[in-house]
């Protein structure tokens, strides 16, 4: 009697569709998950950010003419105008300090009302106020209707806690120009002064009509620190 051969279990195959789903799965294992792509638009610059530029530039082209008067006075106008820009304010001080270095030894000794306001804005902006105070008051005795003169005192005491002499300062600034309330409003070196009822009081009561006779002024921009 022949012996019958033992039949050979044969492995059942995936189906074609099981073989590629698994292959799939596999392969999307490996696959790196992409986020989708969004289309973000680029940051809305305020209006303000070009005019605070474009005053950046004129105080470095005011450097490159060794014009170191000029440039203090654009740059400053930087940190005083334009406060919210503070993405420019470091670099503004970092000009603001090269021109005070060049400036220091021909300042030394200020004469005329030009020089000592000069020497009293780098005073300020190094916080050295009792010598931006002697400049200031050797302004003021000599020209007694400065209001820069006046409303730079109002920030040296200010910033050395003497409230009464600063808001004092500040009033009679604001009375020979009415520029220097809405100047007064956003300084943040008059900050010392927000919580006073008389420096809110200032800056609320409305000007006096000013004499027929009187010259405007507009300040020169001092440096914030």
């Amino acid at each position: 009697m022949a012996k019958q051969r033992p039949t050979s279990k044969v492995k059942a195959e995936p189906s074609q569709p099981a073989r590629e789903s698994s292959s799939t799965a596999a392969a999307g294992a490996h696959r790196p998950v992409v986020a989708p792509s969004s289309s973000s638009s680029p940051p809305t610059r305020r209006s303000t950010y070009f005019e605070a530029v474009a005053l950046y530039e004129r105080g470095l082209e005011a450097i490159q003419r060794h014009d170191y008067r000029a440039a203090v006075d654009q740059l400053s106008s930087v940190l005083r105008l334009y406060p919210e820009e503070k993405e420019l304010h470091e670099r503004v001080r970092l000009y603001l300090n090269i021109c005070q270095r060049h400036a220091e030894p021909q300042e030394a000794s200020p004469v005329t009302v030009q020089e000592r306001l000069y020497a009293a804005t780098l005073a300020i902006n190094g916080a050295r106020y009792d010598e931006a105070l002697m400049h200031l008051r050797l302004v003021r005795d000599e020209d007694p209707d400065n209001d820069h003169a006046l409303y730079m005192l109002a920030v040296a005491h200010a910033q050395r806690g003497e409230h009464a002499e600063a808001i004092a300062h500040l009033e009679r600034a604001i009375a020979l120009n009415p520029e220097n309330r809405a100047l007064a409003k956003r300084d943040p070196d008059l900050e010392p002064l927000y919580g006073d009822d008389s420096f809110r009081q200032a800056l609320d009561t409305p000007p006096a009509p000013r004499a027929a006779t009187a010259i405007p002024r507009r300040p020169l921009r001092r440096p914030q620190r």
